[in-house]
Parts: C-alpha cells; structure tokens; sequence
C-alpha cells in the first residue's frame, strides 16, 4: 500500500473516536478493510490493520489475508499472522547463529550429521532459555546466548577427583550463568 493510503486507514479508526489509547502505555487497535490494486489484483482482498500506539510513536502493520470474514481481525493478527512470524524468526535463527545454513559438503551423510548438530544446538538453546527465564537473557538469541555465556574465557584443571572450571570474577553474566548451571540435569 502506498505511504499516503497507510496512514489515512491507519488513523481512521482513532479519528472515529475508536478508545483512545492512554499515553503512558502501549494500545493497540484492530481493523479490517477490503482493499485492490490499481492493476496486479484482479479483486478486492481482506487487509487486517493493527494499529499500535507506543508512547512517541505509531507502529502500523497490515496483513493481507484470504480467511474467512467470521474469524475476527484481532485473532487473525494475534493467533494466525504473529504465530507464523515467530516460525519464521525460529528458522532464521537456526540458520544464522546455529549454522543449520552449512551443508556444501559433497556426501548426503556429512549434510546430515550437521544439521543434526544445529538440531541438537537448538534444543540445547531452548533448554537455556527456559533456564534463564525471566532474568536478562531469557528472551535471548542463540547468537547471544552462545556469545554471552558460552564463549567465555576459564581455567579448567582436572584431578583425580574433579574437574573445576574458574572463571573470571568480574563476568557481566555471573549470576545468569549459575542460575543456568544450577538448572540443568547433569
């Protein structure tokens, strides 16, 4: 949609008087309306509008949709649309920070056995992130969990008895790192 036609159907809901939303948080408005293209569609098509308002600005977002009309526009963004996005984001980030990308080796095998160590990193991810629940880093990427708490400097001495891993005092994730630690099966 153009820019100019975006911010008219974004704020026809708020000009109607529509539950102004409060300034010191966030408020969110859905709507739906048909909508065609000058030329590439041949009809009119079903275009759910989120209007979201956080305090210093707008956050518009449309999703074009061929669903039934009984199922209203807030399930159809909340239920259907946001569901699919964070699908989407979880592939993404096994590709990018868990290297699910890397399969140009010449034997099927080797292909295989790498995407099943991504697999298993991602399990090992999730896992961490339930661990880490509503602490800093509970809401983290792959990326910056390996970053932040698995790529760290220590000393590790073995004995007879025991291994133990120092690690430095002053590490910004001390205590996130115990609390994972403390949470996982050994």
């Amino acid at each position: 949609m153009a820019r100019k036609e975006e911010t008219t159907t974004f704020t026809c809901p708020l000009k109607r008087g529509k539950s102004r939303p409060a300034r010191h948080r966030p408020a969110r408005l859905y709507a739906e309306f048909p909508h065609a293209t000058r030329t590439s569609w041949s009809r009119f098509r079903r275009v759910i509008a989120k209007a979201e308002h956080i305090p210093g600005k707008r956050n518009p977002r449309f999703v074009v949709t061929s669903l039934p009309l009984t199922i209203p526009p807030r399930t159809v963004y909340e239920r259907v649309y946001c569901p699919r996005g964070n699908a989407e984001n979880a592939i993404k980030e096994q590709q990018l920070d868990l290297f699910a990308d890397r399969t140009s080796a010449t034997p099927m095998a080797a292909n295989q056995l790498r995407l099943l160590f991504s697999a298993f990193a991602s399990i090992l991810m999730i896992r961490l992130r339930d661990a880490l629940a509503h602490t800093r880093l509970g809401r983290a990427t792959a990326g910056s969990l390996r970053l932040k708490l698995l790529k760290i400097g220590a000393r590790v001495s073995v004995s007879v008895r025991r291994v133990t891993v120092a690690m430095d005092s002053h590490h910004p994730f001390q205590a996130e790192f115990a609390r994972a630690h403390a949470r996982f099966p050994t």
